[in-house]
Order: structure tokens, then C-alpha cells, then sequence
């Protein structure tokens, strides 16, 4: 590619940023990413030059500093931004809301902002299927109804509003509002991957420390849902594809007007007591796990009607569960440090 454009990636070395940023690098774009290595380590970075076989530009700051983001684009010709950085921890989110919002929304408003003093209009933006609440109906769609039921999914809701308004009242906003379901895996080599901070509030990460002995047991929360087996029903997405659906919607931005929102998932979803079968068929032995009572706000089922992303970006989910879970343990046990953080 010659004079590539140059993309901004906030959130650049986190768990779905950092694998974008190699699928970018080795489509032969210009990146620049940006963190402040809230949920993210420093080794990260080299791990990106490594998959890629190139460099890029890091910046360590925060999309909450607008003097950061200010320059930024003084002193780098971004064409486009992507837009990860954030707090996701929805059980986080219920106790510590201020800090939610300050970091989602705050940290959003300076970014817009600093794209608006730059002539920046291009963005694609982390949103996440959270927006949807308890869904009415499943498959979700793009214009099924919108209700977070917690704060982390309302400063997702909040952003995708703002860029709405934003998109609606100056012409030239081409934004791609990637709604993610459920992203799990990590990158096939075993540098990249979920490296969650205390104890995992997600599933595949705890289900992959229960898989390598580094916890006793796994909790199934719930056995009565109305579901095939009881258990909560999600669909989880391979983080390579979904890094992969990022660069199909920036390849798409020249035929967007306005901000469209935009599933990433699979279309299909698997139970809880499934994603235990799966790991156990990888693992080759049976791995212990006991029933809980629910959690409070969780929901039955959610998966995605994902036909928008193939018919306006050409884009599906192409890793099975299988590679989900094989490539998750790869990560797991190729990285002592992490290891012996959980031991």
C-alpha cells in the first residue's frame, strides 16, 4: 500500500485493540495507538511487532487528557480512528458508575472533539451488544429495541446517542457503531490474549484458568433459565474475527453516511454447560465444575442477527468454538508470568 492511511487506535494494546492493531499493521496501514495501560501491559506492544513484522507509532495516554488528544493530531496525519479505549467490567461498572462514565463518556466527548478540530470524521467506534438489555427477541437485530441495564452498557448507549447527534448535525461523519457480542480467544501464536485483572467477570476466562488448574472449580450461574439446558445462552466471537471485522468496517467507511450501527457476532449462540463441553473436548479430560445461583441482572439468551456486517462490510465470524477454546488455552499456558499471577 503506498502512502497508507494513518489510523488512530485508541485502547491500542488491550485485548481487542491489540489484535486489531496487528491485523492493520499487516494489512500495510500506518498505525498510531494510543493507552494508558489501565487493563493492558507494557510487553504488549513488542508482542504486536512481533505478529506484524512491523512497527508503529505508541503513544501512552488518555483519551480522558483533551491536551493528549489534541495532539495527536497535531503531530500524526490520522485519516481514521478507532475507538476501544474504556471500561468494560459491567459488575465494575454497578459499583463505581462516576468512574464509568468519566472514562467512557468524558473520554469520548475529548476524542470527538479533538477529530472535529482536526477535520477527522472517520471513526469506529467499540460499542457492544449490552446496548440491547434483556433483548425482546433473539436473533437480535440493529433495530431491535435499545435498554442498558447497567451503567458500563448505558456509557455505550450514551456514545452511540452523542455520535448519532454528532453525525446528524454536521454532514461528513461516517461512523461505524460495531455492536460486539461476546469476544473470547486469543491470537493462534499465543502472544495476544485476555489478560483480565483479578478474578475474571466474563466466562471463557475463568472457564480457561479453571482448564489449566490455576482455579478449583467453575460456578455455572443459573440452571433454570428458559434455555435448552438451564444455562445462559451467548454468543461468543472469535477476537481474530473480530479484529478482522474492524478492518472490514474501515474499509467500508467511504460508503457510510452518518453513524450506522453494526452486529459483530456469529448468529448462533451456545449455552454455558456447551462452552464447558467444548473446552473439555479440547482438554481431552472432564473439567470440574459446580451449579450456582443466577447472578443478579444476568440474561437468559443473546445472540446476533449478523447480516448486516456481511451485507454492508462482507464480513463473518469464520473461527468455531473449537478454535475459541484451543487458542485461549494456547495463551493461557504460553505465558508464565500470567500463570504465576493466578497460582
Amino acid at each position: 500500500m503506498s502512502n497508507p492511511d494513518t489510523i488512530l487506535v485508541t485502547g491500542g494494546a488491550g485485548f481487542i485493540g491489540s489484535h486489531t492493531v496487528v491485523e492493520l499493521l499487516q494489512a500495510g496501514y500506518a498505525v498510531v495507538a494510543l493507552d494508558n495501560f489501565a487493563n493492558a501491559k507494557p510487553s504488549v506492544i513488542s508482542r504486536i511487532c512481533t505478529l506484524a513484522g512491523r512497527d508503529f507509532t505508541f503513544v501512552e495516554g488518555d483519551v480522558r487528557d483533551p491536551g493528549c488528544m489534541a495532539a495527536l493530531f497535531r503531530d500524526h496525519p490520522i485519516q481514521t480512528v478507532i475507538h476501544f479505549a474504556g471500561l468494560k467490567a459491567v459488575g465494575e461498572s454497578t459499583r463505581v458508575p462516576l468512574t464509568y462514565y468519566q472514562n467512557n463518556v468524558t473520554g469520548t466527548l475529548n476524542l470527538l472533539e479533538a477529530m472535529r478540530g482536526a477535520g477527522c470524521r472517520n471513526l469506529v467506534f467499540s460499542s457492544s451488544a449490552t446496548v440491547y438489555g434483556d433483548p425482546a427477541e433473539v436473533p437480535i437485530r440493529e433495530d431491535s429495541p435499545l435498554s442498558a441495564t447497567n451503567p458500563y452498557g448505558r456509557s455505550k448507549l450514551m456514545i452511540e446517542e452523542i455520535c448519532r447527534d454528532l453525525a446528524k448535525s454536521e454532514p461528513g461523519w461516517r461512523i461505524a457503531l460495531l455492536r460486539y457480542f461476546n469476544p473470547v480467544g486469543a491470537h493462534p501464536s499465543g502472544l495476544l490474549g485476555e489478560d483480565p485483572q483479578g478474578v475474571p467477570n466474563n466466562l471463557m476466562p475463568y472457564l480457561l484458568q479453571v482448564a489449566s488448574g490455576h482455579r478449583p472449580h467453575l460456578e455455572v450461574f443459573g440452571q433454570d433459565y428458559p434455555t435448552p439446558d438451564g444455562t445462559g445462552v451467548r454468543d461468543y466471537l472469535h477476537v481474530v474475527d473480530l479484529a478482522l471485522g474492524h478492518l472490514a468496517a474501515l474499509k467500508a467507511l467511504p460508503r457510510i453516511e452518518g453513524a450506522i450501527p453494526i452486529n459483530l457476532g456469529t448468529g448462533r449462540g451456545y449455552s454455558v454447560l456447551e462452552m464447558i463441553q467444548a473446552m473439555e473436548k479440547v482438554m481431552g479430560h472432564p473439567i470440574p465444575w459446580q451449579f450456582g445461583p443466577r447472578r443478579p441482572g444476568d440474561i437468559a439468551l443473546c445472540y446476533a442477527n449478523p447480516d448486516r456486517a456481511h451485507t454492508m462490510l462482507g464480513w463473518r465470524a469464520e473461527r468455531d468454538l473449537m478454535a475459541m477454546c484451543s487458542d485461549g488455552l494456547t495463551w493461557i499456558k504460553s505465558n508464565s508470568s500470567l500463570n504465576s499471577a493466578l497460582a
